[in-house]
């Protein structure tokens, strides 16, 4: 009979090691399926541990139950604390354990067993207790696993952002730097033109020279034999070539600068003076009059070769 219990509780979805110690306690599917219901709520270590006879110890060992009458036979066990009736001992201690009650006694009353049809009810109560359970559960799991993957997305995106701004700011980076190593670069050719340059006037001069002293004149005779500018007449300005400085007036956002530079200076070499001094990052120059602006591009050129000889006034932007 046990054995046809057990597949009946096991057909209905009880596992089968919870369904074993039911039938074991209860003796019948009746009993079975009200222990069941009972401790739905408990996992089977816990029922395990209730099992064991140390962990009955809450019982009264020394309440005594009223005696039986001469003749009489004990039918069932009724809670002395609530009234409630039992069909096994097993039943009984299970209460116990659950209500801490401990008054119980025997009783003559007979507990009639359940008819075909509240079997039936009682099976199909159980039935929609487990689909309940399971269901929230179920939808437990599921609000569980949405709300894991919703964090999971925003550790993703927060990630994938840090990545990205990692990312733009080492691309601002290698730009300043290309551009850095590009101002350099015509800066440093700028200097080598310009060197180039004065090397040639160097030996263009000493060609003259050496042609003077061939031709038998000295170079103070030849610059003697050039024409006398008379004091009536007005006294003609040095060329820009002749000048070897160039004062610059340069308005800044913190106010007025007058520097002198050597007329080979780059633009490049103004704004880094500029920013050594006071810090300021020189994107260009402008020019009032004649009306003419000077981008990084131009920063290569020297104050001579941009026509800022022998003076100007620059807008530092």
């Amino acid at each position: 009979m046990a054995s046809s219990d057990l597949d009946v509780l096991v057909d209905m979805g009880f596992d089968k090691p919870r369904a074993e110690i039911a039938v074991k306690k209860s003796g019948g599917l009746q009993g079975a399926l009200e222990w069941l219901e009972q401790v739905q709520d408990k996992s089977l270590e816990e029922i395990n541990t209730s099992s064991d006879p140390s962990a009955n110890d809450e019982l009264d060992p020394n309440a005594e139950a009223p005696p039986l009458k001469p003749g009489e036979t004990a039918q069932s066990l009724v809670c002395n604390d609530c009234g409630k009736k039992f069909r096994s001992q097993a039943q009984a201690e299970f209460h116990a354990s659950k209500t801490e009650h401990v008054n119980f006694s025997e009783s003559t009353e007979e507990i009639a067993p359940l008819t075909e049809a509240e079997k039936k009810a009682k099976l199909e109560e159980l039935k929609q207790k487990l689909k309940d359970k399971r269901a929230n559960t179920s939808e437990q799991d599921t609000i569980d696993r949405k709300r894991n993957d919703e964090i999971r997305r925003k550790s993703t995106k927060e990630t994938q952002d840090i990545k990205e701004d990692l990312q733009k700011k080492e691309q601002i980076k290698e730009a300043a730097a290309k551009r850095r190593e590009k101002q350099e670069d015509i800066a440093a050719k700028a200097r080598i033109k310009a060197k180039i340059e004065a090397d040639k006037e160097e030996r263009r001069l000493r060609s003259d020279k050496e042609r003077v002293e061939r031709e038998g004149r000295n170079v103070s005779v030849a610059q003697a034999a050039a024409p006398m500018s008379t004091t009536s007449g007005p006294v003609a300005s040095k060329p820009a070539s002749a000048y070897t400085e160039s004062r610059l007036r340069l308005q800044t956002p913190s106010g007025n600068v007058q520097k002198s530079f050597s007329v080979g200076t780059t633009l490049f070499e103004v704004a880094a003076t500029l920013s050594g001094e006071s810090g300021i990052e020189v994107q260009s120059f402008t020019q009032n009059f004649p009306k003419k602006t000077f981008e990084q591009i131009d920063f290569g050129a020297t104050l001579k070769e941009l026509g800022l000889v022998p003076s100007a006034s620059l807008i530092v932007r």
